[in-house]
């Protein structure tokens, strides 16, 4: 596998925990975890540092208040970073505890990428 597998059961017993359903996909190179069908978390292998690289969708304004957190970097591995995403080492995640915070940001973000969804839609049409 391209993946950490022990991360990726870490983070199926932090998504079970709480009581989240989840898809995993094998994407880009690694383990993508969707939620109501949107990326949501996943593993990334950083090729040039060897490491796995947790990629988060955590919405704009959490990511900048995250950026201060110990791993948080942008993600921008196609050479320009995503708003709303990050990549976090490992460690920022490496405690349990690390890795329910990552998680319940990806949480309280999933229903409001719901809503932005919507409400662009209502604008367009």
């Amino acid at each position: 596998m391209a993946y950490d597998e022990y991360l990726a059961d870490r983070i199926k017993h932090v998504l079970k925990e709480k009581r989240v359903s989840f898809i995993g996909k094998n994407m880009m190179g690694g383990l993508m975890f969707m939620v109501d069908e949107k990326m949501f978390c996943g593993i990334h292998f950083d090729k040039k540092r060897k490491t796995d690289l947790l990629m988060v969708r955590i919405g704009e304004e959490a990511s900048i208040e995250a950026s201060t957190k110990t791993g948080c970097q942008p993600m921008d591995f196609t050479g320009r970073p995503m708003k709303g995403f990050v990549f976090v080492d490992p460690t920022g995640f490496d405690l349990d505890d690390d890795l329910a915070y990552w998680i319940q940001l990806c949480i309280n973000f999933n229903p409001l990428e719901n809503q932005v969804k919507r409400n662009n839609e209502v604008l367009r049409g």
